[in-house]
């Protein structure tokens, strides 16, 4: 009798030891993108202010382009590892496969769409008539790495999918110091400016790609897999993300929405509202890891036909994404005086930041959940009911946001809609967490 808990402890270890092996390594490549932004922006800010201008609404669009693909990493991911859970490694490797010639497809679409509208692209972004030169060059240019930006997304997922978040954090390592490299080079070296810090951008996202490719086309040969596209296999990994494209376009709308009523509170409001989206786009990155985690674990038990491990492994993940997010929430509790210096010293931003930071302190322990159950929902390939919430939340988050200056509210206000949107996803997500029709074994969906 006094030895009936041994068993849950050892699975718990378990789970906690596949947890940290997978997130980790995932935390360190989610911030590899924010740091090649950073890399460029430090550089080019020594050009002068329109450089440094032109490039922020560039990088705006570029991120935007990317981030809507993001379906390539998440979906690859759930395919992968649930063949790897029923132990047909060819076969994961080539739904992989699949995946990446769906992103060149992809990424040769956006390069034609890009390349003749940059300069509408760069003024109906509001550019100014100095920086929108600047902002064009640089989103022409690269635009030219965005299959490979694709590629590395889809070959991310095969590889977290595999169960290796690893090789994608030495990637993005590698990527990060290649790029850094090339910036000072090319911008001062070379004296190409602006360009040459997008061509060096481009030249460390092709080398990312191309190390990405090296290493999947060397799994495939190993197995047996074959490395040609099917046109059958392309169309079903298209389908299965567009679900995920929906949910994607669902939550930047969102984000979209916050910003313009931010815009709408006065200059000091929405200069605060940027700080704190920065935050939480920070603290995200910390619970998306478990989350990417979650995807790779849930869909190998599922592929495995496994349903008692997968309940087990949800379960474990919920624990550790409440745990992240009470120790998160107290940290951005605690350190908001020490914080909002590093941003401002305007008092006029200083008092609305400061109040409006305790609402997302107060929130990550409902962030934290809310990771997790998408991770767990996408690596168990839910995507349709994913869209399905995500579009709700909208629906719901939008009117509440909007009314926020029709009510006289602050910026307090507009994140109290950004909390009640966390909690009505925080509902579906355990409204389907909790019913197990996610629950769906076999090597496919």
């Amino acid at each position: 009798m006094t030895q009936a808990p041994a068993m849950p402890r050892r699975t718990d270890r378990r789970h906690d030891r596949e947890i940290i092996a997978l997130a980790l390594p995932a935390f360190g490549s989610l911030v590899a993108e924010p740091l090649f932004v950073m890399a460029d922006s430090a550089v080019i800010g020594h050009l002068g202010t329109p450089q440094l201008a032109g490039l922020g609404i560039a990088a705006a669009l570029l991120t935007t382009a990317v981030s809507v693909f993001v379906f390539l990493a998440y979906a690859t991911t759930a395919a992968v590892a649930r063949r790897v859970g029923a132990g047909d490694l060819p076969a994961a490797i080539r739904q992989g496969m699949d995946g990446i010639w769906l992103a060149l497809l992809l990424g040769a679409a956006v390069i034609a769409t890009v390349l003749p509208t940059a300069p509408w692209l760069v003024e109906a972004f509001g550019a100014s008539g100095t920086a929108a030169p600047y902002a064009t060059t640089y989103l022409r240019i690269s635009a030219l790495g965005i299959p490979a930006m694709l590629v590395v997304l889809a070959a991310t997922g095969v590889l977290r999918g595999l169960q290796d978040t690893r090789t994608p954090l030495h990637v993005a390592i590698g990527g990060f110091s290649v790029n850094a490299a090339l910036n000072i080079g090319l911008v001062y070296g070379a004296g190409l400016g602006i360009a040459g810090s997008a061509w060096g951008t481009v030249i460390a996202q092709c080398g990312m790609a191309a190390v990405y490719l090296a290493v999947v086309v060397r799994g495939a040969r190993r197995h047996g897999a074959s490395l040609r596209p099917d046109a059958a296999g392309i169309r079903a990994s298209a389908q299965a993300g567009v679900p995920l494209l929906v949910r994607t376009l669902s939550l930047r709308a969102v984000l979209m929405i916050a910003t313009a009523v931010a815009a709408r509170l006065g200059d000091a409001e929405v200069a605060a509202h940027q700080i704190v989206l920065t935050l939480w786009s920070l603290l995200a990155f910390a619970l998306d890891a478990i989350a990417i985690a979650g995807q790779a674990i849930i869909g190998r038990y599922l592929g495995a036909g496994d349903r008692d491990g997968a309940k087990a492994a949800c379960r474990r993940m919920v624990q550790w994404g409440i745990a992240a997010g009470l120790v998160l929430g107290v940290l951005v509790a605690l350190a908001r005086p020490l914080f909002i210096p590093l941003f401002t010293s305007d008092p006029a931003v200083e008092g609305p930041l400061l109040a409006t930071l305790l609402v997302v302190a107060v929130t990550q322990p409902v962030s934290g959940i809310v990771f997790i159950l998408d991770g767990v929902l996408m690596g168990a390939g839910d995507g349709p009911y994913l869209a399905w919430a995500m579009v709700v939340t909208l629906a719901l988050f939008a009117p509440a946001a909007l009314a926020v200056p029709a009510l006289g509210g602050g910026l307090v206000a507009l994140w109290g809609a950004m909390a009640l949107m966390m909690t009505v996803r925080l509902l579906t997500l355990w409204l389907r967490t909790r019913s197990g029709r996610w629950i769906v074994t076999g090597a496919s969906r």
